[in-house]
């Protein structure tokens, strides 16, 4: 059995060598063959020099480099498209995701599970991102088409059928938390306590885990533009109703409503609820707009990987065709 290690990074020359160093040691002990594809997302620093460096000193490490920063979603993609193992391991460089884990998941993989997910908890975390982020998932998870589990993220093991059935889903703009989930499989979960960053700061500010948010929000279902057919509908009902209300009143009351203040209040809430909807239908719109571009993901300056050639089929596939078979 083959397996690859899939490490995106982005400015991590304080860590990196540390990282290899410390997964090579683990993997030691790991009784098939293993590869380490490390993709660079255009780092700034010295990040691929040093993975030069590593991969001249150890044949098992290969590497890719972004020609700039095209995301972690493009990383993941082109760490996935340039992996040969009959799994696939995802981490992240900063040792947040302990290696020792992986051992857990290649036996759990043995036992024929296609995804292996290590959820973390939240110990550690702030009190308000931990609320924050279990009013996200509860909300999201009545909105979008698969389910995505608080504590879960890109560290997973995936069989090579999974793999292969992730690269068949292109589309440019990715949510690959939302894609895994999508393509479902057989799958078990084992939890972790939460790991604090050794190295750096995380580059995850606020606005970029809300646009990640929405990321996931529209991605995965059509349920904003509906709810924007119904709010229209109500908002008309409304107006019916208030209208008929007024002209009660004024044919019991006489017309005594100057009205003024309501007016300007309704004409703002209509005039917000529009330039709301205008920007969600924008979303649709631009994502359509970028799919039917055809860019490339990513481009590479540099890289000693090369995409591999036809796969050979995963364990868990292999055991699927024997039962067919007989």
């Amino acid at each position: 059995m083959l397996l690859s290690i899939v490490v995106p990074c982005f400015n991590e020359e304080e860590i990196i060598g540390r990282f290899h160093d410390h997964v090579t040691k683990e993997l030691s002990r790991f009784e098939g063959e293993f590869e380490i594809v490390y993709v660079d997302d255009g780092s700034g620093d010295r990040t691929l020099t040093l993975l030069q460096g590593i991969a001249d000193a150890d044949p098992r490490a290969r590497y890719v480099s972004f020609s700039r920063n095209f995301g972690k979603e493009a990383a993941m993609l082109a760490g996935l498209q340039h992996a040969a193992g009959d799994a696939v391991v995802i981490m992240d460089a900063d040792l947040q995701h302990p290696p020792e884990l992986v051992h857990r998941m290649v036996a759990l993989h043995a036992e024929g599970y296609d995804q292996v997910i290590a959820r973390r908890t939240r110990t550690g975390d702030r009190v308000t991102r931990t609320l924050t982020a279990r009013a996200y998932y509860r909300a999201i998870n009545r909105l979008v088409d698969v389910e995505l589990v608080d504590g879960v993220g890109d560290f997973r093991l995936l069989s090579r059928r999974t793999v292969d059935a992730i690269l068949e889903l292109t589309e440019y703009n990715r949510f690959s938390k939302g894609l895994f989930a999508w393509v479902g499989f057989r799958t078990t979960t084992f939890e972790y306590e939460n790991v604090v960053r050794e190295q750096g700061r995380s580059t995850w500010t606020f606005g970029k885990l809300l646009n990640y948010g929405l990321d996931g929000l529209i991605s995965f279902n059509n349920k904003p533009l509906r709810a924007a057919v119904y709010l229209g509908m109500m908002l008309v009902a409304v107006a019916f109703a208030y209208a008929a209300w007024i002209v009660g009143v004024a044919l019991v009351n006489g017309v005594d409503t100057p009205g003024y203040v309501t007016l300007l209040v309704t004409v703002t809430a209509l005039a917000g609820v529009q330039m709301v909807m205008l920007g969600l239908v924008g979303e649709y719109v631009g994502r359509i707009y970028y799919e039917v571009k055809r860019r490339p993901h990513y481009l590479v300056q540099a890289s000693n990987a090369v995409v591999p050639g036809p796969r050979r089929a995963s364990a868990s596939a292999a055991r699927d065709e024997e039962l067919l078979r007989r």
